[in-house]
């Protein structure tokens, strides 16, 4: 209190000086130009989805998840991105050894600055939460979880070596983010069975693919591609990374996609940008469908089902989303 009655007579006097003389010329203000991104070729992203259903479900320690993980290095390797595959082995819930592999792609890979773009590649084991009992132990096809980030973000890969950035970006599909306990194993649930979930992206935050790896930011996808799909502003993303939430959420008004992302905020979800930013310190979002409607109230009636397949993917979900972040990313 007293250090701030003693600094009030100076600037009062500093203050009064300044009238004395002629006000300061300023400098006009010159406005940012805004950069258009390549156009997002939403039948592109459509294809992305459906070739990885083709595989089938992409569980790992299968063949599906081997021929997949080649494929993904492949296209990022073929759109000019310098790629790592970070490979380990994990256990799950159950004590199964999993053999992942987190597929990174660097685009600029000596530029300092960067900006990291994620979603998870891998498929659920398990349809736990199936209206039939007897499909539960079946694994899903994943379209919209796991396919649809995946193919959004192959479809920015394209569009980056199109018309390449003065900055670095990474891409990281991360692996056994879908492998947490099951719904039907519910009732032994404990507060540890969270750390079943994101295998692969906590691997990774510990043990980061670069010493020393910093973005300026990320950006999360996951369940991006279903038909009238809602994003929230979500809890974790918006305690982490609030500026980073705005930024999406004002290039999508911009771009005429405020359908889909909603002005709300909802709760925090355990997701692949929690470690990120508990672990890895990176200020990281997460764009998540999410139905606030009262007789959903979840991910969708397909979530965790057999009935995530091709037939709820929606091309203009996938092009709103693609196009909102390559809008985001260009004008950094």
């Amino acid at each position: 209190m007293n250090k701030l009655k003693y600094f009030i007579p100076v600037l009062l006097l500093i203050a009064s000086a300044g009238c004395e003389d002629d006000p300061p010329v300023s400098k006009p203000v010159v406005p940012k130009p805004v950069v258009t991104p390549p156009v997002f070729m939403m039948d592109s992203a459509y294809h992305f989805v459906q070739h990885q259903v083709d595989f089938g479900p992409r569980v790992p320690n299968t063949s599906a998840h081997a021929k997949c993980a080649d494929w993904l290095a492949q296209k990022l390797r073929g759109y000019g991105a310098s790629v790592i595959v970070q490979e380990a082995e994990a256990t799950a819930f159950d004590g199964t050894k999993l053999n992942m592999k987190n597929i990174i792609g660097a685009f600029n890979p000596t530029a300092k600055k960067r900006i990291l773009l994620c979603a998870h590649w891998d498929t659920r084991p398990f349809a736990d939460k199936d209206s039939l009992e007897s499909n539960w132990h079946k694994p899903i096809d994943g379209a919209n979880d796991g396919g649809s980030g995946v193919a959004v973000l192959l479809e920015l890969a394209r569009m980056f070596q199109q018309q390449p950035l003065a900055f670095g970006v990474d891409i990281i599909f991360f692996d056994a983010e879908d492998y947490g306990k099951p719904e039907f194993l519910k009732k032994d649930l404990n507060d540890d069975d969270v750390l079943t979930w994101c295998l692969g992206s906590q691997y990774w935050a510990s043990h980061l693919h670069k010493p020393s790896y910093q973005a300026k930011y990320g950006i999360l996808l996951d369940m991006v591609g279903a038909k009238d799909a809602t994003f929230y502003k979500e809890g974790y993303s918006m305690n982490y990374a609030p500026h980073v939430v705005d930024n999406v959420w004002a290039a999508a008004q911009k771009l005429g996609h405020g359908q889909y992302f909603m002005e709300d905020e909802m709760g925090g979800m355990i997701d692949d940008h929690l470690p990120i930013n508990e672990i890895a310190g990176i200020p990281t979002i997460d764009v998540i469908h999410y139905d606030m409607s009262p007789q959903v109230m979840g991910f969708g009636y397909f979530h965790h089902t057999h009935r995530d397949n091709m037939k709820v993917i929606d091309a203009n979900t996938l092009k709103a989303v693609g196009e909102t972040i390559a809008y985001v990313v260009y004008n950094d």
